[in-house]
């Protein structure tokens, strides 16, 4: 497929380019900056801001797939979704947040006591991202998130999916590598289960 990646040179978006192009999808990996996008098979660097939606909109259109993995304090979510939109791209996945999952019925993460001050912002930003989506009547989109610790490891591809609940592990520890995360990108892109849905993946 031709799969094309916002913030491909960020932790997530770099782990989501080099599994798809693992894959062998050609992928039109775009930042401010392509020359921090690592060289792989089937992909493209390519610069692109997005803040500017009419240019993101040429960049994704002709693709498949467009995927956005891009900080939600450094984006506008209107450019965002009206860029899928006007691309006429075939699918809009985006990389979420864990703010917005809920550790209780009607309870977001984001809302607790304990939710670190500092992600605040961005959690809530990533919450009303996932509510404009939500409203969306001709967009085909799906919003993917990490568990409360998104982080640097290895590829296991060993994890759980969930819907709007928050995952966490045996130990009570709620967390994702951007590896694992990547391949449950991949493979919702693969094999579509969760349109016009948000999942959450976690060990």
């Amino acid at each position: 497929m031709k799969i094309a990646v916002a913030g491909a040179s960020g932790r997530a978006g770099s782990e989501i380019t080099k599994e798809l192009s693992r894959r062998g999808h050609a992928v039109t990996a775009i930042a401010r900056n392509p020359d921090k996008i690592a060289a792989l098979p089937n992909v493209t660097p390519t610069k692109g801001d997005v803040l500017d939606q009419a240019g993101l909109a040429k960049l994704w259109a002709g693709h498949d797939v467009a995927v956005s993995s891009v900080h939600f304090l450094a984006s506008d979510p209107l450019k965002l979704i009206g860029a899928a939109k006007d691309s006429k791209v075939g699918r809009y996945l985006v990389v979420g947040g864990a703010g917005s999952l809920e550790v209780a019925p009607g309870v977001k993460l984001v809302t607790t006591p304990n939710f670190p001050t500092q992600y605040k912002a961005e959690a809530e930003a990533g919450s009303a991202f996932l509510d404009l989506l939500r409203r969306e009547k001709d967009l085909n989109w799906t919003f993917i998130s990490p568990s409360a610790l998104f982080v640097e490891g290895e590829r296991t591809g060993k994890f759980r999916l969930g819907a709007d609940q928050l995952l966490a592990d045996a130990n009570g520890k709620s967390w994702i590598t951007f590896a694992d995360y990547a391949i449950a990108l991949a493979d919702e892109i693969e094999r579509p289960a969760h349109l016009n849905q948000r999942f959450t993946v976690g060990y």
